[in-house]
């Protein structure tokens, strides 16, 4: 990664970003960045650069968005869908792009803004600065609503699909869904991913479909039925269950990376 400065110093001098290699029970390959967004706050985002890149996916987690991102790359919060499959998806030859939030903020309630789809944009630019190649969006079950906003309001050219898994498409908690992000406004290919086996009550499988048709200016809406995986967490909204495809990880991203492949132009 030949823009990238690792060292203390560095870190200390860089003006938008800065990088670091992660140590302890991490990936080799996993980096973290202090990015200054355009709003001049700083939000730090762990990357993980494929061997091969073929593209980029910045992937926006669920829950409250807070992966726990420490200085050195500890993570505090680990087990969130998009956050545990970075080396599936990097073997599979897309590098990738995971933010944290802004000074441990929650993020429910906010994806759907227009501050936050600047955000996204911002780390559009990030990853196509950084990491090249075609970018993508992916997000899961609340972060589904960040891919949904940022897609919709993409400077044109800039992202080549997005990807969304388990989407919060029921009004819940957080006031806010993948229909309040503009999906009529996504003009890129579009995947929706449904688990048949998902008992999230904001995140029915059968909504795929609805999602898909709301994205009305896409050249291009699939959806993807999965099913299986198996349930370590009590909630059903929780990460290591079905709702976070826990089991049955490596499939789906088999079946996600097939569809990126044909998107990369």
């Amino acid at each position: 990664m030949t823009d990238f400065k690792t060292s203390t110093a560095s870190l200390l001098a860089a003006a938008c970003l800065a990088i670091a290699a992660l140590s302890g029970p991490v990936r080799a390959d996993d980096m973290v960045a202090n990015l200054r967004l355009s709003t001049g706050q700083t939000q730090r985002v762990l990357t993980s650069k494929a061997e091969h890149p073929k593209g980029t996916i910045v992937m926006f987690p669920g829950g409250a968005g807070d992966v726990g991102l420490e200085g050195d790359g500890d993570l505090r919060h680990d087990h969130n869908f998009v956050v545990r499959t970075r080396a599936l998806w990097t073997s599979r030859g897309y590098s990738v792009v995971i933010p944290d939030t802004v000074d441990r903020a929650n993020l429910r309630g906010m994806r759907s803004s227009p501050r936050y789809a600047g955000l996204v944009a911002d780390l559009v630019a990030f990853a196509q600065k950084n990491l090249g190649g075609p970018v993508f969006l992916l997000g899961t079950s609340q972060g589904s609503i960040a891919a949904m906003n940022g897609a919709a309001h993409a400077k044109r050219g800039s992202v080549s699909g997005v990807v969304l898994t388990e989407s919060v498409s029921v009004m819940g908690g957080s006031g806010e869904t993948v229909f309040s992000a503009d999906p009529q406004d996504v003009r890129v290919p579009a995947l929706v991913v449904a688990n048949r086996d998902d008992r999230c009550d904001v995140a029915p499988p059968d909504a795929a479909p609805k999602i898909a048709a709301a994205m009305s200016a896409s050249p291009d809406v699939r959806v993807l039925d999965v099913a299986g995986g198996t349930a370590k967490s009590g909630k059903a909204c929780g990460s290591l269950t079905p709702h976070g495809y826990y089991g049955i990880e490596q499939d789906v991203v088999s079946r996600i990376v097939e569809w990126l492949d044909k998107h990369r132009e």
